[in-house]
């Protein structure tokens, strides 16, 4: 029997699924740990643990999310179903906002939004790390799946709003400090304040997108439209 059980192991299929579980519980912990970290905060301190919510927590923050880049490699190479598209807007929106919006400017980072945005990030991470990890294990609860499938049409508009707000905040400080602004070869300069005004419009189109993307991805998991069968 341990033999048959340690071939079965070394098959592909395993170890994929052992590989991805041991990744998912790596995103739980740590999109738990921040929520947790925040919620204690924030009844310890109140609205003064707000301020230095990115000081907290930033690191494990960033961590996180430069982990989730390997989602990419895992739909492109196969291992994960989904679209690779609609996913690479999602991880582009949040590293742009926390590693070019929010950590270059340590004004932005005492904004109460920052502590708006982690919160509604973590939320949706922690439920959808926790149903793609009981997913590969083939553990399957009825409300788990729905509310993976749901939570995100409220939170993930507000998630935008956010980050546009998020940018709107950094743009004063884009323009009086002139980071990444440069100039080029030619005569040619790269004003970021422009930069960060063109993504604010081209964030909105790529919610329109995901959400439509994510809403027909729920339908046919849910099956919210069943074909009903004719009677003979």
């Amino acid at each position: 029997m341990g033999r048959v059980a340690l071939s079965a192991w070394l098959q592909p299929r395993y170890r994929k699924n052992a590989y991805l579980f041991i990744y998912y519980l790596i995103q739980f912990c740590g999109h738990s740990w921040i929520f947790t970290n925040m919620t204690v905060r924030f009844f310890s301190f109140g609205k003064d643990s707000m301020v230095d919510t990115f000081y907290a927590i930033g690191l494990v923050m960033r961590l996180c999310q430069s982990i989730s880049l390997l989602e990419l490699l895992h739909i492109y190479v196969g291992i994960e179903s989904n679209h690779l598209l609609p996913r690479f807007l999602q991880l582009t929106e949040r590293i742009i906002i926390l590693f070019v919006v929010i950590t270059s400017q340590e004004e932005v980072q005492e904004k109460y939004v920052v502590c708006v945005l982690f919160i509604f990030w973590n939320l949706l991470d922690m439920v959808r790390y926790t149903y793609n990890m009981l997913s590969v294990i083939g553990i399957s609860y009825a409300v788990l799946t729905w509310l993976s499938q749901t939570l995100w049409m409220l939170i993930y508009p507000l998630c935008v709003l956010a980050e546009a707000f998020a940018i709107y905040q950094s743009l004063p400080y884009f323009e009086s400090f002139g980071t990444y602004s440069t100039k080029l070869p030619f005569d040619v300069s790269i004003y970021f304040p422009y930069v960060l005004k063109i993504y604010l419009m081209m964030l909105f189109i790529d919610m329109y997108f995901t959400y439509s993307y994510l809403y027909s991805e729920r339908r046919d998991i849910l099956g919210i439209f069943p074909v009903k069968k004719k009677k003979m």
